[in-house]
């Protein structure tokens, strides 16, 4: 179990730390400043790597709740990079997934060389939306109590647990003065308007991956004689908030497709799907007891079906982790479990539903679901491999935090005549190629890729992406409709 242990120390990446001014300061810079005009000053910005590059910070105010004439203001805060083109297109603006990612910091980290080639096309903007990195003014809720570690996940105990963490997370907020109405997918396409205006350009181009692509739709629905172009990898469409169960379940035979290409892998791995609900059926009857060590010293940890599905679907984006499901299964099923309780503990049952950011609880409440297709979640997920555990916490939540709805209008397919440029992964466990399809298929001037055996995050996974992306910017024909990747190599 030495490989499955080294994939399980790595199999979740650590929060982002948001960086924040305080409410007070915020309103006070508020007041004197001109709503919709955008401040900006020079900046040397670092990348994570120590490669510093000039660029431009700036930042500009808006309503947090355009519905109210009385709204407090807030920050939206972004990096500009200048174009290395003699002619530059529309201004790029980097949509980060989510909810709740920092756009400045996604171009500190591993995509920074994406975001400098797409200079060679237009200036290239990290925005942090709002409630986000430098855009966030919202206190984070802490309740002060988490789900009991002794106690194993079940829907019966979580949701009313949840509900309750809820509840007093939205009145910690509105004793705040934070309007979490104004956290929604429409304030923030409308606040991508208002950058477009303050930057005193007629269109901007969008470039986004996963709840960035929700945003980018709902901007193309609300203002495409706005937008020049998009770049969308990894789509969630506007009633896709909460995945449908049946495509996670046609994801894994996907990933026995690629485990039966490996001739050891498919002696060791005949029937993964079935070994996953063999052992999620010995879970639910019978939880699993570990001896952790927590803060206060060595305690027990219940870990049951739920846990599991849950912890599965935080570590399926991408191949990396996807190569060693096998090995963790097969040795909960042969009673040696390894390291899981520890890392159960360390990376997901620890301070369980004890803190919450606002952000995105409200933004996925608004987003919402239709009835039909929330009628077809809840019977598909009585049988498929992860059930509801995928898209917690919707719909599980569903207006605990009392957030309007965006309603079916809001929901409905997006037909658009702007060119966009559609990326999916074939092995994506986040996001499915299928949906992005239908998805493109409503456009009229769409190119989708298909990236073989890459994952959720597919930035960065091969050279030719950045290749067909750049051509699309510069409006050449696209070279290709596929990309493809080796297979991963599964454990055994």
């Amino acid at each position: 179990m030495h490989n499955g242990q080294a994939f399980l120390a790595a199999a979740l990446v650590a929060a982002v730390g948001f960086m924040s001014e305080t409410q007070a300061h915020a309103q006070e810079r508020g007041k004197t400043s001109h709503e919709g005009r955008a401040a900006i000053e020079p900046y040397s910005f670092e990348a994570m790597d120590g490669t510093v590059v000039a660029a431009e910070r700036g930042e500009l105010w808006v309503p947090e709740n355009r519905n109210d004439p009385k709204s407090r203001l807030i920050k939206l805060a972004f990096v500009r990079f200048a174009s290395t083109s003699a002619n530059p297109g529309a201004p790029i603006v980097y949509l980060a997934g989510g909810p709740g990612g920092s756009g400045v910091d996604t171009a500190r980290g591993g995509r920074f060389p994406l975001f400098m080639a797409l200079r060679a096309a237009a200036d290239v903007i990290a925005f942090d939306q709002r409630g986000t990195g430098w855009s966030n003014d919202i206190p984070r809720c802490d309740t002060g109590r988490a789900y009991p570690l002794a106690e194993p996940l079940t829907d019966a105990r979580l949701i009313p647990f949840m509900r309750e963490q809820a509840t007093t997370c939205t009145r910690f907020w509105k004793e705040a003065g934070i309007d979490l109405a104004g956290y929604n997918t429409w304030e923030s396409a409308a606040d991508l308007d208002a950058l477009r205006a303050a930057l005193g350009v007629d269109k901007i181009t969008l470039w986004g991956i996963s709840y960035g692509t929700h945003l980018g739709l709902a901007a193309l629905k609300r203002y495409p004689e706005r937008i020049e172009k998009a770049v969308l990898a990894s789509i969630e469409d506007l009633d896709e908030t909460v995945k449908l169960p049946a495509l996670t379940d046609a994801y894994f035979a996907r990933v026995q497709k690629a485990i039966d290409a490996d001739e050891k892998a498919a002696t060791a791995y005949p029937d993964l799907v079935g070994l996953m609900h063999s052992v999620h059926a010995k879970l639910d009857a019978a939880p699993l007891i570990f001896t952790v060590q927590a803060e206060g010293g060595p305690t027990q940890l219940a870990i049951g079906k739920l846990d599991l599905q849950m912890f599965v679907s935080r570590m399926i984006s991408d191949p990396p982790n996807i190569a060693l499901l096998p090995v963790l299964y097969a040795g909960l099923a042969a009673g040696e479990p390894g390291p899981l309780g520890q890392l159960m503990h360390d990376r997901m049952r620890k301070d369980f539903g004890r803190y919450a950011g606002g952000m995105s609880e409200a933004m996925d409440e608004a987003s919402g679901i239709t009835a039909r297709r929330l009628q077809l979640v809840r019977a598909q997920a009585q049988s498929s491999l992860l059930g509801y555990a995928l898209n917690f916490p919707m719909p599980q939540l569903a207006g605990a935090y009392g957030v309007p709805d965006l309603g079916d209008e809001f929901r409905a397919p997006v037909v658009s005549a702007v060119p966009t440029l559609f990326l999916s992964g074939t092995l994506d466990g986040r996001t499915y190629p299928e949906s992005a399809a239908e998805t493109a298929a409503r456009f009229a001037n769409a190119t989708h890729v298909l990236i073989e055996n890459s994952g959720h995050n597919l930035f960065m996974v091969s050279p030719d992406v950045t290749e067909v992306i750049l051509a699309f910017l510069e409006g050449k024909p696209a070279a290709r409709k596929r990309i493809v990747l080796p297979t991963p190599t599964f454990q055994h």
